[in-house]
């Protein structure tokens, strides 16, 4: 990729919400689902620097679902982009569907990590981060967590190492619903900048301060942005009882 422009289809959140309603199922952990879909919908829709032609460039942005056990939102932006056809939304969690109820990179277009099991995506993030660097190329990676998955010493020392490695290509998404031990707003922030990171509290719903907190790079700074929902501030269709 010589441009950090790419060419994206025109999608909309109702769109996106339409296409979640495909996928049922008692597993299907839709609060934790709907808390991200703002974010993954301006992600994709305005920010990452990849498409379905480019999941191969070695130059393309990097999007890491570490928060993988609620995938719905993740699974519906995709097919709405054209990673893999809607249709496959249909077999969500059914026996050998490509859809499982955590994402898999090896059978889903688009997914960069298997994931669901927390507390792996931000290191995963970090390495990657930092061997575009050593690669010298313009990428940027993304990952998003929830707010009790920084209970992890992994991204304890993830969120450490970030810092003073000086990873500028590296944005860290906390989606914070409320729901760890980090219940006094603005803790976790505190926390990310104590460490040396750049970090925002945003509304988790607010399209456009989402876009300016996701787009920004501060020069030999990684960069978080806490995104403020609450857990049941989306309805998805139950399909079961739509029939």
């Amino acid at each position: 990729m010589t441009s950090r422009t790419v060419t994206r289809r025109p999608v909309t959140r109702a769109r996106i919400t339409a296409l979640m309603s495909r996928l049922a199922g008692d597993e299907s952990h839709t609060a934790a689902a709907t808390s991200t879909l703002d974010v993954l919908h301006v992600l994709y829709g305005r920010i990452l620097r990849v498409t379905p032609t480019s999941i191969d460039d070695p130059d393309r942005d990097r999007f890491y679902l570490s928060k993988g056990h609620g995938p719905m939102a993740y699974y519906a932006v995709l097919a709405a982009h054209g990673f893999f056809p809607e249709e496959h939304l249909d077999t969500f969690g059914a026996f050998e569907s490509v859809l499982g109820l955590h994402p898999d990179h090896l059978l889903v277009p688009g997914v960069e990590i298997s994931s669901g099991s927390l507390g792996h995506g931000l290191p995963l993030a970090v390495g990657a981060a930092h061997a575009l660097r050593i690669r010298d190329s313009s990428a940027r990676v993304i990952v998003l967590v929830g707010d009790a998955e920084l209970d992890e010493g992994s991204c304890a020392e993830a969120i450490e190492y970030a810092a003073a490695a000086k990873l500028e290509n590296l944005t860290l998404v906390v989606v914070d619903n409320i729901s760890s031990s980090y219940t006094v707003h603005g803790r976790i922030e505190q926390r990310l900048r104590a460490n040396g990171w750049r970090a925002d509290r945003v509304d988790g719903r607010d399209q456009r301060l989402l876009e300016e907190a996701l787009a920004r790079r501060v020069p030999g700074t990684p960069n978080a942005v806490v995104a403020q929902v609450e857990k049941k501030s989306a309805q998805v269709e139950n399909k079961s009882e739509a029939a």
